[in-house]
């Protein structure tokens, strides 16, 4: 029997913006932790969202598909931007693969990041 992937994902409220730290594999198993991490922070009204990646190791198309989804619903109405922080090279190569390097703003540390709101 496959086993089950968890992913443990915790969010932090600063002043300007939300981070969301992601430890794991994000796949369509586990994108529902995700998603609802990034949902209860829209849902209270907060759009700049930094997502760390450094923990992720692995990320399928159901994960991209949820970044892109959160990144056009944190830009509607030019309230914020979903922003990536600290991606190992895989992930770098993932996101240079699929074309979205080009969409998304990546920045080498979370620090950067949260600067950049």
């Amino acid at each position: 029997m496959p086993e089950v992937s968890k992913l443990e994902v915790s969010k932090q409220e600063l002043r300007r913006c939300d981070v969301v730290r992601v430890k794991g594999r994000v796949d369509s198993g586990s994108v529902g932790d995700l998603k609802a991490a990034f949902d209860a922070i829209t849902e209270a009204g907060r759009f700049k969202i930094i997502l760390n990646m450094s923990q992720i190791s692995f990320m399928s198309s159901a994960g991209l598909r949820q970044l892109i989804e959160t990144m056009k619903t944190c830009k509607r109405f030019n309230r914020g931007d979903l922003v990536l922080a600290e991606l190992p090279q895989n992930l770098k190569d993932v996101l240079e693969l699929a074309g979205l390097n080009t969409i998304f703003k990546v920045y080498e540390t979370e620090v950067e990041a949260v600067g950049s709101f």
